[in-house]
Order: structure tokens, then C-alpha cells, then sequence
């Protein structure tokens, strides 16, 4: 007997859907380069030592880690291994991400409300700015969100399960866990809805619930917890020191810096420094993410994606307990309404791209509510609550699009006319007695021109951001202009919203020690210093927070570090991980990064440092091309200053392709 297989429209559809997001996310790829070099550096390092990929060193001599856990990198150097250290092997893992967790968000939506649904669901998350940003980018992001979608996939499965809801649980938890090597207790702001959603609505009884619960915090502290104990457990002196902590310990990072010193603003080690800190996001509130930067990249369909929810909740009514609608709301609402108040009250560190945690919530929540509503189109609620929600997200994407009035003009009327003339299709298409073909085909029509009058604006935002590259630490969506950032997305931090640079003087120049000097306002590099600024027309400030440097290393500088690697475990040392990671990508070689991301940590210290000199271990110092020291990021804290003091008084200077180099097996090293 034949068995013959044949493709549904909605499987042909859901396949279209993730072939154009494929697309879209893969166009161009290779503008962006290195993307953000402080995490390429390290995806170099992790592709060519096996300590280095486990622990996510900076450099493959493994003195110090990223400060993050390395989930991310494990993925990205697992690639370059196989394939090649290079900008696509690296890139292209997360644009993958981005497909597979469109494939999450459409068949988690489908399974409880329809293919259509489910197809809404996936084009608002691939449509929206930051996500299309962040998973064409190398930050951890692209892999959390993609663990944190298959999550809540697995809660969905375990809310319709009997026999084997315990399994799913479990299968959530451990994907958290997950979450948590990538991006530390960012992973664990879902986790309230993730509980309570099963808790409420899982099938088994309240006994079995609860214990179900139980075991997928363990799935979940084991998932986490044993590349963590490894970490501590392991001699300090066997392995990298831990990036971003004061004292050595991945425990202090995770608790300090990255975790609730984001939320209370007390974050040692940090780039800003200091308590609530309000140059890193602007003022705490609600209205956080409905303006400044952050609105032009997730804000487009935030105020429906919460009328979507309440709409959930007041559909379900007094259904029973199980109801998917409200489970649904508790599941997806949830994860948008806790992660969203967090980021509006953080009074730490809190950058633009971040939004992309709320992206997948966003398309799920409005999908599932207009489902309902359109079902329910014939009662006269229904269709006012959907008209009222076009017609508030026409006037919103129209006031989003007037912060850029030079750039596509044209755009914002098309979103506010579309969306008047949806609204009124669906407040008259009752009345019209057509035909049934006839009001079928209108329906029709009236849909298509609400999803245009919903998505043409962050769509255009979208296209805007395939077509021009994004590197450095501050990546932002969108075309140039947008935001509260002095000089747009992307642009320096002069002015605006943001406020000034740890490290800017008053013209907005920040100096890299080690990697040369910048120009003011220009998003350019002086040639052969090794530093840059700008996006390139995308993204990152540049400066001490990297982005393009390695363009600025040059040819004689690379010959040298490459020459002179032979025999010593580091071919150089510099100040901060950017200004080591140009260097380091450039040259193929480990680079010391003193003072980890931005100078600050404490390692080495001078005497660990003359230690590892006299030892013959490190060939180079890498200074700038004004011979300035400790003046630069980083340098007010830490010990880099004092280092950088030492070379210049104990060694010879030199000039390589204009930067200041320090042989280090020269000289008294008193």
C-alpha cells in the first residue's frame, strides 16, 4: 500500500513564512562584520581552544571570560570550528535562531487558536525592528529567545497533557535553564508565567500540579546550575578569571553585575558604575518603553499587544479552569507584562536591544486576541474592541513614524489611511447584507488591509535595518535619526536621551587606550589605531564600547603581532576587551585584555602582571596612538592604569602603522 503525502495550505504557508524569514534575516548578512568584536573575540578564541569555548574566554589563552555565561558562544565557536572562524559562520547560527523561534511562536499560537493565527503570531515576531536586528546580530540575545520561545512551547504541551504533563515541565525548565548560560537571570523573568499558567490550567490535579512544578525547578537548577559549579569548583588558577565580577566568582557576577544590581542599580564592575544610574535607559516608569530609543524598536504593537491580553482574560469569563484563552494569557501575557515592568523600573544598565524579550509575547498575545475577536466579529463588542485596537495602532505607528519626518514621509499616511479604512470595513461589513461569497471576500480584504496598516511601520523599520550594517556593543533598529540618541541609532552619546559616555569628554570623543583615538562625531577610525566609532551606518557607538575597530588595525601592526606570537602565551596586552578584541580578531592571536570589558576589573594586578613579563609569557603592550595611558574607559578603576604606568616608565616605545607598541622583552621591568 501507497502512502501519499501532500502539503495543506497551511503547511505550505508556515514554510513560506520561515523560507522569507530565512531570507530576511540571512540579506546581507556579511555587512555587519564582526558585529559586536567583543563577543567575536571571544567566538575566535572558543574556535580554537576547547578551555576557552567551555569557560567563554576572551582569548584563547584563556586569562579572562566574557562577562556572561557562554551559552551563546558555545553555539557561535561550535561553528567556527566546523566551518571557519568568519563573520558568516558566526552570523548565521543567529539568524537561524531567529527562524527557528518564529517556527516556536507559529505552532505554540496554532495549537490552541488556528494556522492563521499562528502565521500573525510569526510575522509580527520576524517583522519587529529589534528582532530582526538581534538576529542578524552576535549578542546572547538570539539564542535566549529562542530557548525562552521553545519554553513556552513545552508549557503549552504540558497545559494539554495528562499523561506526560510532568515530561513538558520539566522540558520548560531545563530550557531556562538554559537560558540562564546565555544570559543569566534574564532567562528567569518568564518563569512567574510559565508557574502560573500551569498551575491554573495544567489537567492533572492541584497535587500533581504543584509536584510537576517541583520537578521543573530542579530540571531547571540542574540545567543552570552544573556549568556553574564546575566554574566554582574549579581552581581559580586553572581557569580564566570571571569577567565582570570583583572577586573571581561567577556566583558574584551573577548576583552582582548581571543580575540584581541590573534591577537595583548597584552594579560593580559595570560600564556606568554607581546606583540607579539614569544615563543607561533614561527615567524608570512605565512610559520607559514608550519613548526615547526604545520605542521605535519594540513599541509599534506594544499598547495592542496589552489591550490583547485584558481581551484574553475577559473572553475566557467564567469558563472553566482549564480554558486555553485565559491560560493562554496567563502563559504569553504574563512573560509581556513581568518583562516589560521590569525593564520600565531597572534602575541598572538597561540598553535598547533588550526589547527583543518582549517580541515573542507581542505577536502571540495580539494573534490569539484577534482570533477571537475575529470569530466573534458579528457581535457588535467584538468589533469595536478590534476596530478601536486598529485604529490605536494606526495613530501610534503614525506618531512612531513622525519621530523620523525627513524619512519616507509618505509612510505615515498610508499606516493612519489603512487603518481608518479597515476600521471602518469591520464596523460596517454587518450592515452591508452581503452576499455570502461577496462579505467573504470583503472580510478578506478588510484583514489584509489591517495587517498592512499594523506592520508597515515596523516593517520599514525592519527593511531599514537588513540593508545597513550594525556593529559595536549598542546596536539599534531602524533608519538613522530615531530614538532619543544624539545622532540616532547607533550614534554617539553626546547628547539625548541617553547622556553622556563613561569616558566621553564634553565633544563626545572617546579614547580607546591601547587602540588609538577616535574623531568627534564622524563614526570614523584614524588609520592603523585600531579604533573606531560608529556603526557604519547601523549601530554601537564605538569608542571603548568597540564596533568596526578592526578595520582601524593595520597591516604592519597585524605582521607584528603575528611574528612575534611565536613562543609567548600572549602576543600582546591591552587595555579593556575592546581594545584587545580588533586586535585579536585582526591578528589571529590572544590578546591579554587588562582590565576585562571596559578596564575595570582587577586582573591582573601590577605584580601578577610583572610576574607574567618576567616569565616571558606576554611579548607586547599595546598603547595608543597619543601615548596617553589610563586616561581612557576603564582607567579610573582596576589596575590598568597602574600597568599602563609601569610599561611607559620600564620600556621602550615605538610606533607601528601610528600606534604605540611597548616590547615587552625588552627593557629593565623593574
Amino acid at each position: 500500500m501507497t502512502t501519499t503525502y501532500t502539503l495543506s495550505r497551511d503547511k505550505i504557508l508556515y514554510g513560506g513564512l520561515l523560507a522569507l524569514t530565512a531570507i530576511a534575516y540571512l540579506w546581507g548578512l556579511s555587512r555587519n562584520g564582526y558585529a559586536n568584536e567583543y563577543y567575536a573575540a571571544a567566538v575566535q578564541a572558543g574556535s580554537t581552544s576547547w578551555k576557552a569555548w567551555f569557560f567563554g574566554s576572551f582569548d584563547a589563552s584563556s586569562f579572562i571570560t566574557v562577562d556572561k555565561t557562554p551559552g551563546s558562544l558555545w553555539v557561535m565557536g561550535l561553528s567556527g570550528r566546523i566551518f571557519g572562524f568568519s563573520s558568516w559562520s558566526m552570523l548565521v547560527p543567529e539568524a537561524l535562531m531567529g527562524v527557528a523561534s518564529v517556527g516556536f511562536v507559529y505552532v505554540s499560537v496554532r495549537r490552541w487558536f488556528s494556522a492563521n493565527a499562528g502565521l500573525l503570531a510569526g510575522a509580527i515576531l520576524a517583522l519587529t525592528p529589534v528582532a530582526v536586528l538581534m538576529f542578524r546580530f552576535n549578542n546572547p540575545d538570539a539564542l535566549l529567545i529562542l530557548l525562552l520561545c521553545a519554553g513556552a512551547w513545552a508549557v503549552t504541551r504540558a497545559i494539554d497533557s495528562t499523561k506526560y504533563a510532568a515530561r513538558w515541565m520539566m522540558l520548560a525548565g531545563a530550557l531556562v535553564g538554559f537560558g540562564f548560560l546565555t544570559k543569566m537571570l534574564q532567562a528567569f523573568l518568564i518563569l512567574p508565567a510559565f508557574g502560573i499558567a500551569y498551575l491554573v490550567a495544567g489537567k492533572p490535579a492541584l497535587g500533581k500540579r504543584l509536584l510537576h512544578l517541583a520537578l521543573a525547578t530542579v530540571s531547571l537548577i540542574v540545567s543552570a546550575g552544573w556549568w556553574v559549579a564546575i566554574v566554582e569548583l574549579v581552581p581559580a588558577s586553572a581557569r580564566p578569571y570571571i569577567g565582570g565580577s570583583s572577586t573571581n566568582s561567577i556566583l558574584e557576577l551573577t548576583l552582582g553585575y548581571n543580575g540584581l544590581g541590573r534591577l537595583s542599580g548597584n552594579e560593580t564592575g559595570s560600564v556606568g558604575g554607581g546606583v540607579g544610574n539614569p544615563g543607561w535607559g533614561g527615567s524608570t516608569g512605565v512610559q520607559r518603553l514608550f519613548g526615547g530609543e526604545f520605542a521605535s524598536q519594540i513599541a509599534w504593537l506594544l499598547p495592542a499587544a496589552l489591550i490583547a491580553t485584558v481581551v484574553l482574560v475577559v473572553a475566557a469569563g467564567k469558563a472553566p479552569r482549564t480554558d486555553r484563552k485565559r491560560a493562554f494569557a496567563l502563559l504569553w501575557g504574563g512573560w509581556l507584562v513581568v518583562t516589560g515592568l521590569v525593564f520600565s523600573y531597572m534602575q541598572g544598565i538597561i540598553h535598547s536591544y533588550y526589547m527583543i524579550a518582549l517580541a515573542p509575547a507581542i505577536g502571540a498575545v495580539i494573534a490569539a486576541a484577534m482570533s477571537v475577536l475575529w470569530r466573534r466579529r458579528a457581535e457588535w463588542l467584538p468589533r469595536a474592541t478590534l476596530a478601536g485596537g486598529i485604529l490605536l495602532t494606526a495613530g501610534w505607528s503614525f506618531a512612531l513614524l513622525k519621530q523620523t519626518p525627513s524619512w519616507q514621509p509618505w509612510l505615515r499616511w498610508v499606516v493612519l489611511f489603512t487603518g481608518v479604512l479597515a476600521t471602518g470595513l469591520l464596523m460596517l461589513l454587518p450592515e452591508l447584507k452581503l452576499h455570502r461569497t461577496a462579505a467573504r471576500r470583503t472580510g478578506l480584504f478588510a484583514a489584509v488591509v489591517l495587517t498592512v496598516s499594523a506592520l508597515a511601520g515596523p516593517t520599514a523599520y525592519s527593511l531599514s535595518t537588513i540593508s545597513a550594517a550594525h556593529t559595536g556593543a549598542l546596536p539599534s533598529a531602524g533608519p538613522s535619526g530615531v530614538g532619543g540618541m544624539d545622532g540616532g541609532p547607533g550614534g554617539g552619546f553626546g547628547g539625548g536621551r541617553m547622556g553622556g559616555m563613561p569616558g566621553q569628554n564634553s565633544t563626545g570623543t572617546t579614547q580607546q587606550p591601547g587602540t588609538g583615538t577616535t574623531q568627534p562625531g564622524t563614526g570614523t577610525t584614524q588609520p592603523g589605531t585600531g579604533a573606531a566609532t560608529g556603526r557604519g551606518g547601523g549601530g554601537g557607538t564605538g569608542g571603548f564600547l568597540g564596533g568596526g575597530g578592526i578595520s582601524g588595525v593595520s597591516d604592519e601592526l597585524v605582521k607584528l603581532l603575528q611574528q612575534g606570537a611565536k613562543g609567548y602565551t600572549w602576543a600582546a596586552a591591552a587595555v579593556t576587551a575592546n581594545g584587545a578584541a580588533p586586535l585579536q580578531i585582526a591578528s589571529g592571536e590572544p590578546i591579554m585584555a587588562i582590565g576585562g570589558f571596559n578596564g575595570t576589573d582587577t586582573a591582573p594586578t601590577l605584580d601578577e602582571f610583572k610576574q607574567l613579563v618576567a616569565q616571558g609569557k606576554i611579548h607586547y603592550f599595546v598603547g595608543s596612538s597619543s601615548g596617553g595611558f589610563g586616561g581612557g574607559p576603564g582607567g579610573r578603576d582596576g589596575t590598568s592604569s597602574e600597568i599602563s604606568t609601569w610599561v611607559s616608565e620600564n620600556f621602550t616605545a615605538q610606533t607601528v602603522g601610528n600606534t604605540t607598541i611597548y616590547d615587552l622583552s625588552s627593557g629593565t621591568g623593574a
